[in-house]
């Protein structure tokens, strides 16, 4: 049988290194925008979230694209 996936939820994850504690161990935080269209294309993404990156206090370090996938048996 063929299985369908539709995604139905997309968000966008910055991944930023606030500090390091101390032991000498990064800390890090995670802002989530939500409501990106699953059709987006990751350039696109990945352009985003770079620009909303210079916008942020701490730098940069991961950028996610997390997907909520719902599988159906076709």
């Amino acid at each position: 049988m063929a299985i369908e996936e539709y995604a139905f939820s997309t968000r966008l994850q910055l991944k930023l290194l606030t500090g390091f504690d101390e032991e000498g161990k990064e800390i890090f935080r995670t802002k989530t925008y939500s409501n990106v269209k699953p059709s987006a294309e990751n350039q696109s993404i990945y352009d985003v979230a770079n620009t909303l990156a210079g916008l942020q206090k701490y730098e940069l370090e991961e950028i996610h694209r997390v997907e909520d996938v719902i599988l159906l048996n076709a």
